[in-house]
Formats: C-alpha cells, structure tokens, sequence
C-alpha cells in the first residue's frame, strides 16, 4: 500500500492489527456503556415528570440505579476472574463498586440536591392560622 503524498510503501493491515484496532473499539464501547451508566442517576431527573420524580426519588431510585450498576459490572468481573485466577480481584472491585456508589448516593447526591442532614425546616404553619386569617375577609 503506497500513499498519495510521501510515495512510501506501507504494509498492508495485519489481521493482528485488525484484532487490536477491533479490541480497542469494543473497549471503547464498554467505556461508553460505562461512562452513561455512571450519569445516568444523576441526569435521569432531566428527562420529565415520571423519570425525575416517581423512578428515581429516595431509596427505591438508589436501589434500582445500585442493581443496574451491578449487572452492568458483571462482565468486568467476569474478567478479572479469567485474569487472576481468584476470587480475590473480582471481590477487590465489587467493594470499590460498593464504596463508590455510596459515595454517590450518600454523600455527593445529598450535597447537590440539598437534602442533607444539615438542612434547616422553613417556618411551619401553625395549625388553625390560615381558617383565622381567612375567615376575617
């Protein structure tokens, strides 16, 4: 194979170059697979009333987005069981899986959305107050 501009031949693809280039795609789709599993509790809320609010509120939300993340990281389990040989290297990511996604939804999402412990209530209605305020008009 010749190219235009510099008139130096150059080998024709490998199919070993062809593997690596195939290897490096899928990794990058694995990527991005993971990439949008990671966002996708934080962006969900975006999309509308139904998503934002009734799928992913409070803990029935982090318990589904936790599941999906874990079904989702099977396939890397998987892998470094073939890899190492032990049960030790898939048990080492489930853990960092696990303290990650705490992380995520215990410390980081409350941060962002507000709804930590250090919160202080608005003024509370007292009970009665609106019927005297209104039966005057």
């Amino acid at each position: 194979m010749t190219t235009p501009s510099t008139g130096i031949r150059r080998p024709a693809p490998t199919a070993g170059r062809l593997r690596g280039r195939l290897h490096a795609l899928w990794h990058t789709m694995v990527g991005a697979v993971g990439l949008i599993m990671g966002l996708l509790p934080h962006v969900l809320h975006h999309i509308g009333l139904l998503a934002g609010t009734a799928l992913v509120a409070g803990s029935g939300g982090t318990a589904l987005f936790g599941a999906l993340g874990l079904l989702a990281s099977i396939p890397m389990l998987v892998r470094l069981y073939r890899r190492f040989g032990s049960w030790v290297a898939p048990a080492l990511g489930l853990l960092i899986f696990a303290a990650m996604f705490s992380l995520s939804a215990f410390v980081i999402g409350p941060a962002i959305s507000g709804t930590g412990g250090d919160v202080t209530p608005g003024p509370v209605p007292t009970p009665g107050h609106t019927s005297e305020h209104t039966g005057g008009h």
